[in-house]
């Protein structure tokens, strides 16, 4: 995975490549990882939800790019689910 400012390049299983937006990321103590949100660049059109990633971050040692590995307990999924539920509720706000 290479990232940006905002934006990361993501690689699937078949070498495809496709631009996603990062919507936020966030450090978890509690499972020692950091975690990124993003979607593909492309389908944030305002009459359809988007299809919102969620991956586990392991930045290189330069942090120029990364790894993103899957997501791998229910306990990790409650806990970004959190995380996104009160990350939307906040730009409600504004």
């Amino acid at each position: 995975m290479d990232h940006g400012e905002k934006n990361i390049t993501v690689v699937d299983e078949e070498g495809n490549e496709q631009l996603c937006e990062v919507l936020f990321t966030f450090n978890s103590d509690e499972f020692g990882k950091s975690y990124v949100l993003y979607y593909p660049i492309g389908e944030e059109d305002d009459e359809e939800e988007i299809e919102i990633h969620a991956s586990a971050f392991i930045p290189s040692d330069d942090y120029t790019d990364g790894e993103l590995q899957p997501i791998e307990t229910d306990e990790e999924w409650d806990l970004i689910e959190e995380m996104l539920n009160t990350f939307l509720a906040e730009q409600e706000e504004e």
